[in-house]
């Protein structure tokens, strides 16, 4: 059976993600980098640029969630409260500016 391998590595400034489809390539791609760089392997990650990386079985979720929350805290809007618009009806556009 011909098996095929990935690695995908996601560098911002000074942070790195490295992911792929075996354990093996993952390792020897961290070798390789640490090799020509310096670098500290901090192990699993549960958030990567403001992602929260959540782990569920075979599947991998990402959720922007806290990071949306820190931004509406920054910005003082954070508590407003929910409104429905359930009862609005949205209307085409018919190529009229709006201000």
């Amino acid at each position: 059976m011909d098996e095929h391998f990935g690695v995908i590595a996601c560098l911002y400034v000074d942070d790195m993600l490295i992911f792929g489809t075996c354990i093996d390539i993952i390792s020897k791609t961290k070798l390789f980098i640490g090799s020509k760089f310096e670098t500290k392997d901090t192990g699993e990650t549960n958030v990567i640029f403001g992602v929260r990386i959540i782990r569920k079985g075979y599947s991998i979720l990402l959720s922007q969630e806290q990071y949306i929350e820190k931004f509406l805290r920054k910005f003082g809007y954070y508590d407003f409260k929910l409104v429905s618009n359930a009862s609005s009806k949205l209307m085409k556009n018919i190529g009229e500016s709006v201000s």
